[in-house]
């Protein structure tokens, strides 16, 4: 790769610990904001649907002007937000007349940075130039681990040392990571996706293709498959062994996201030794068996064991999937990566849903929840040997 894109490459990769900031810092205060400003849990929980929501709407809309703006210009509006939104955090529930409405303004804020972070940091990668793109997307793609795993840890530590009643402080300590990252953004060079004279595929075109279908039901598939499982790790671990919520978040998410940033390290470590699709028909594998692991095995510790393994084998499944497309429909361009993108998202809030919705069905028997889910790493599976046949036939 050349020297002149190793800085667009590091920028890209403070960009998904931006976006792990984001998403990720302020389910640590719900409790805090509870109790603060008198704000029942029922509101609070749909600050996270909000969240995801915004991004998703944020995935579709910017296939209509990420390119007519440039990429440069959305990154930094991307950065921006995402620190306004935590600024603001610390403003507007105390200036506003409804607190909650406050918070929830600098929610959208952040969010919109964040849908347009997650439609922009992997084409920017996938431009510059490198032999071997896929390791460098998997690369990409543990930094949001490390982002997570980065701000849950010394999140906890500040509030244990400094004081929870302090968080506003941390807020606006996190928000300097977009800020620096807005201005590196302005002078880094940024390749262009596509050879010059040539233009993306249409959203229409993208849309009447087999293939990109395949590939999109792949990203739904990568989303739930990976969240269904993090997202109630934290309750199943509390469930199953009796801990404290503390404990819980680091045996459940903590455990589960520093092996899946270790699969996605190792993949971009050694990538150009791996065939990406063995790697991707060996996870599914892997994912399918913790998955009866976490909820046929009576033994606790091994299902909560299995819990762990599930984010080393979900690592290498949203990248790849990115990795593949870029491979597979080389003119798919910024209406390619939004949608994707899109699938992704969806994946991210269905997953954890339809855990919830069967569980709450079966007497909150969270065990019967995560097996309903094993159709996402199972369809996953299916989409990979699918895209290998129609991709021999292209």
């Amino acid at each position: 790769m050349n020297n002149q894109y190793n800085k667009t490459i590091t920028a890209c990769f403070v960009g998904y610990i931006v976006q792990a900031i984001i998403n990720n810092f302020v389910p640590l205060l719900f409790l805090t904001f509870e109790r603060t400003y008198q704000i029942p849990l029922s509101q609070i929980t749909l600050l996270v649907t909000i969240n995801f929501g915004v991004q998703l709407f944020v995935d579709l809309l910017s296939v209509k002007f990420v390119d007519k703006i440039g990429y440069r210009a959305s990154m930094v509006i991307a950065h921006l937000c995402s620190a306004a939104g935590l600024v603001l955090l610390t403003i507007l529930p105390e200036v506003m007349s409804s607190s909650f409405l406050g918070i929830l303004t600098a929610v959208v804020v952040y969010a919109i940075g964040g849908g347009l972070l997650e439609v922009l940091v992997s084409p920017i990668v996938e431009a510059c130039p490198s032999d071997h793109k896929e390791k460098a997307m998997s690369m990409l793609h543990s930094f949001y681990c490390w982002g997570h795993v980065g701000v849950v840890a010394l999140s906890t530590l500040y509030f244990y040392i400094v004081g929870i009643s302090n968080w506003k402080i941390l807020a606006v300590i996190w928000a300097v990571i977009p800020l620096a990252n807005a201005l590196a953004f302005t002078k880094v060079p940024i390749a262009p996706l596509l050879p010059e004279g040539e233009s993306g595929l249409r959203m229409k075109d993208l849309l009447g293709m087999k293939l990109f279908w395949v590939l999109f039901i792949m990203m739904v598939c990568a989303g739930a498959s990976e969240q269904a499982v993090s997202q109630w790790a934290s309750t199943f671990a509390e469930q199953a062994l009796g801990i404290t919520k503390t404990l819980g978040d680091l045996a459940g998410p903590m455990a589960f996201a520093i092996l899946m940033g270790a699969s996605r390290f190792f993949y971009g470590k050694y990538g150009d030794r791996i065939d990406l699709d063995r790697f991707m028909i060996f996870s599914s594998l892997l994912c399918i068996l913790s998955y009866l692991g976490i909820s046929l095995i009576p033994v606790p510790l091994v299902s909560l064991a299995a819990c762990a393994v599930c984010g080393l084998s979900v690592g290498i499944m949203w990248p790849g999937t990115f990795s593949k497309a870029s491979q597979a429909l080389r003119r798919g361009g910024t209406a390619m990566f939004a949608l994707l993108a899109l699938g992704g998202d969806v994946g991210c809030s269905g997953g954890p849903t339809l855990v919830g919705l069967i569980s709450s069905s079966l007497n909150d028997n969270l065990k019967a929840g995560i097996l309903a889910a094993i159709i996402f790493p199972v369809l996953l599976l299916t989409g990979i040997l699918l895209c290998r046949r129609m991709k021999k036939q292209l």
